[in-house]
């Protein structure tokens, strides 16, 4: 009750999406003193994710993600998070390593402490590799811990050195994973390009000329008023090796016929039901949309904060979860990019402004503008186009990501029933500043299907996706979801 209190007193608003689970801990001995202890954190009975990582890494992790591919920040969480499974595994009675088999340690060492100095310390070791511009803020973690950052020995013996080894075996597992995170792929030598594409993508369309209305047109960026074509980012993700599956060809997705503009009635119907969607926009749907285009709070502060304070969870219990989100979050946006690619599909405002041109609609007018019926079809934006995907449309990442983490939430609780409450205040809109909401606005979800199914919805309100979009994801994300749980629980037994 002490440490739920502390959690609560916290705001645990930084948490990643985690859930309540059964008690999976065994008892360990320490390596570092009561004493060294900071701001009251505990380390023989506090979980130092929630306490210490979270808060340290949290803003970090916005930061890093805001305007980049989700593929780009699921790559990330990948290496950033995934290793903690292997860092606790060596202290749990049957749990097996996802990348390596770092010896199991006697049962007298498996406690809380040793569990929450090796998970710091693999935290540590992949957050310096990943990001190491951010190195001070890893120090004052780590000392947050009560931890010595300057430890750096590799012994599998000791909690800090099974960490380092977990976090170090997980980026040499995946170095040949198909990710370019080295930009070495394609032969590069010299001067390497990190997770540039080396499978020779070009897409049909330019940013200036819609020579294929059924085909992704590049949009445009500018940084003070100097515009710049968008490029499709990591367009071989499909190609990157997956933990669930071999392929994602063994999923079947349907082709996206509404986004044949040869199939006229049907392509003009599904561009007019997201115009429809913009002109009637509520204060409630753009915040619903704003809130599930940011991955990291979505999934972050308002899915996990109320499942982690309803379950009190241990390290061990969260570290098992988080990494069944992560497996879940890589393994769709997989299958997800595989067919992105395959299908190269129109996204709507393309879609709009080829089938209207200068012809006037009824719409969403732009920021601070409300709902117009002089905008054209060339002019017209959906309401999160200023942060457009840089990706082609068919099928919804964003859908599909929700409806992988229901799918695991549920099989991880054995219950679709969750209270999910995000407050938003006046005017605290990004796309909208001050003029958005209009009124303080509470979103609110009392299952993850509602949740999932908002999140699908809220795309087409924000004019990113067509409904087709949405249901395509429903195809296979929920499989995958499924299969995430089915993955960790077998390395739990020892599969």
């Amino acid at each position: 009750m002490a440490k739920l209190t502390r959690l609560r007193n916290r705001r645990l608003g930084y948490a990643v999406a985690i859930a309540t689970a059964a008690a999976l801990t065994g008892t360990l001995t320490s390596a570092v003193p009561a004493s060294s202890q900071d701001d009251g954190f505990d380390i023989d009975h506090d979980n130092v994710l929630m306490e210490v990582v979270y808060p340290k890494f949290q803003r970090v992790s916005r930061e890093e993600s805001s305007g980049r591919a989700v593929s780009l920040t699921v790559d990330h969480a990948m290496l950033i998070e995934m290793p903690w499974f292997d860092a606790i595994a060596p202290y749990h009675p049957t749990a097996k390593g996802i990348f390596s088999d770092i010896p199991r340690r006697p049962e007298s060492e498996h406690t809380t402490r040793n569990q929450n100095i090796a998970v710091t310390y693999a935290a540590f070791t992949s957050l310096n590799a990943l990001l190491p511009e951010y190195k001070d803020r890893w120090i004052e973690m780590m000392e947050a811990a009560g931890l010595d950052p300057a430890a750096t020995a590799e012994d599998p013996a000791t909690p800090s050195g099974i960490g380092i080894l977990a976090a170090k075996n997980a980026i040499a597992a995946r170095q040949d994973d198909g990710s370019n995170r080295d930009g070495d792929m394609g032969g590069r030598k010299y001067n390497k390009r990190p997770y540039s594409d080396y499978t020779g993508y070009r897409p049909v369309n330019t940013a200036q000329e819609l020579r294929n209305p059924s085909r992704w047109q590049p949009g445009t960026s500018s940084t003070r008023d100097v515009y710049k074509d968008q490029q499709f980012a990591t367009p071989y993700y499909g190609r990157v090796e997956p933990f669930t599956y071999d392929s994602p060809t063994e999923f079947k997705v349907a082709p996206p016929v509404d986004s044949d503009h040869h199939n006229r009635r049907a392509y003009k119907r599904q561009a007019d039901e997201v115009l429809k969607a913009s002109a009637e926009l509520t204060d409630e749907q753009k915040m619903t949309a704003e809130l599930f285009n940011d991955k990291v709070l979505t999934f972050g502060q308002y899915a996990g904060t109320p499942v982690v304070l309803a379950g009190n969870l241990n390290t061990e219990q969260t570290v098992h979860y988080i990494t069944m989100s992560d497996v879940a979050f890589v393994d769709v946006t997989i299958a997800t990019w595989h067919y992105k690619r395959k299908f190269d599909s129109v996204r709507p405002n393309s879609a709009v402004d080829h089938l209207y041109g200068d012809r006037k609609v009824t719409a969403w007018g732009g920021p601070g503008q409300g709902t117009v019926d002089d905008i054209t079809g060339r002019e017209w934006q959906g309401y999160l186009d200023s942060v457009s995907a840089d990706h082609p449309e068919y099928p919804s990442a964003s859908s599909a990501l929700c409806l992988a983490f229901a799918a695991q939430v549920r099989q991880f609780t054995g219950s679709d029933q969750i209270k999910v409450t995000a407050a938003f205040p006046k005017g605290s809109s990004l796309v909208e500043p001050g003029v958005t909401p209009a009124a303080d606005v509470t979103l609110q979800w009392n299952s993850w299907t509602e949740f999932a199914d908002d999140c699908g919805e809220s795309r087409i309100w924000a004019g990113e996706n067509f409904r087709s979009s949405v249901e395509a994801a429903e195809q296979y994300a929920p499989k995958i979801g499924d299969m995430s749980y089915e993955f960790v629980q077998g390395k739990v037994n020892g599969d």
